[in-house]
């Protein structure tokens, strides 16, 4: 079937290739792009006319407002369904990008079209990838009370529209973590079955891993079943070698972040401490992972052995099979370490709506890497494994 666009240069249903629905796909890496009406009547009174808006400029562009923060790419990178050439980061409105990157009925039918059976949904740039925006609210009684907006508008109008087809992920409130981990437990009795988190705490102003500090956030969501999610580019640092190179540097380098991420909570003892917390890591690809084990296991009996940097009686590379999560969107070459790595960690993502996102093409892609596995590995990585971690099962 030939390419067909709309009027905005948007695909349309039309102009996308119908495929064979052969594989059960749970994506644990998507994204939404918050409506402009999403915070409304969601705050108390107080300040309702402080909660983030939609505001159109003079030239016709629409930008988020929050506080005196101006955020212009209401998308980020929304450009799923675009051809290559309108493929940008400058501001666009909201009928320029997919209609599914913002709205839920849309976004079923998207699912629908490329065989996504069920989705987890990251925030966009209003709220950031680990919560951080709204964390960083000067009034922090508006912060939270943004951050709550989020939260229920999400549960009831998001995943609340189709309870059987997206996992229902929540944002924490940072500033001050055992408020964070009373969220947490709150947030799991209506249904959450995940928190998104930043990166690095350290870098957004926020205690390091290894102070403690957060036991309590943990101690929640390890008691609630609540999988945190760690997203690259949550934590405001990318490993850019210099400043003058392409933004392409760092993108070419995501799995760089889920390295350094897992190296950072693993040797904080967080896992240790809270032996039945998940840590579910998006975007970092699954080809550093046994790389990472080998280095960890090579580490105990030469130069870099643990000596008194590690209490536990359990392994470094034990408690990263153990604890952490790894998501593949698309590792044709590495997929042969699944075991490595443990076969039951490993799970895919689409990335919609942004411009990695394996949709309209996720069948095929998935045939390209699983095709030749056994059937029972295929199911474990396309869902059984995200049904088994965020206690989800499909609707058969």
């Amino acid at each position: 079937m030939s390419e067909s666009y709309d009027a905005n240069g948007v695909i349309t249903v039309e102009g996308i290739e119908e495929l064979p629905r052969t594989y059960q796909v749970i994506s644990v890496d998507d994204h939404l792009c918050e409506p402009p009406d999403m915070f409304e009547g969601r705050l108390p009174s107080k300040f309702a006319d402080r909660a983030p808006k939609v505001v159109e400029q003079d030239n016709g562009d629409q930008v988020w407002v929050y506080e005196d923060s101006v955020f212009p790419n209401i998308a980020v990178n929304a450009v799923v369904g675009l051809p290559k050439d309108k493929w940008g980061y400058e501001p666009v409105r909201f009928d320029q990008i997919r209609k599914g990157s913002w709205d839920i009925h849309a976004r079923i039918a998207d699912m629908d079209l490329a065989g996504i059976a069920a989705s987890l949904n990251f925030p966009s740039q209003v709220a950031g990838f680990g919560g951080v925006t709204f964390a960083d609210s000067k009034d922090k009684e508006l912060g939270l009370a943004v951050t709550r907006a989020w939260n229920s508008w999400h549960i009831e109008e998001w995943a609340g529209a189709y309870p059987d087809r997206i996992i229902p992920l929540q944002l924490p409130w940072l500033p001050d973590p055992v408020l964070a981990a009373a969220e947490v437990r709150a947030n799991a009795a209506l249904g959450f079955r995940a928190v998104t988190f930043p990166e690095y705490p350290v870098n957004v102003g926020y205690p390091s891993f290894h102070t403690k500090e957060w036991d309590p956030f943990f101690a929640a969501c390890e008691e609630t079943d609540t999988v945190v999610c760690i997203h690259t580019g949550s934590g405001r640092w990318r490993p850019m070698p210099n400043n003058d190179g392409p933004r392409t540097i760092a993108v070419s380098l995501f799995p760089v972040n889920a390295m350094v991420s897992c190296a950072d909570l693993l040797w904080s003892e967080i896992p240790v401490r809270f032996p039945n917390l998940k840590i579910a890591l998006a975007e970092g690809g699954i080809g550093w992972v046994a790389m990472y084990l080998d280095r960890l296991e090579y580490m105990e009996t030469r130069a870099g052995s643990f000596g008194n940097e590690w209490s536990a009686d359990i392994s470094p590379a034990e408690v990263v099979k153990r604890n952490f999560y790894f998501c593949s969107l698309d590792d044709p070459s590495t997929i042969q370490t699944r075991d490595r790595i443990g076969l039951d960690h490993i799970m895919l993502e689409v990335d919609y709506p942004h411009a990695d996102s394996t949709w309209p093409d996720t069948q095929k892609i998935v045939h390209g890497t699983l095709g030749g596995l056994p059937d029972a590995e295929i199911e474990a990585i396309t869902h059984g494994n995200a049904e088994r971690l965020f206690r989800f099962p499909l609707s058969r």
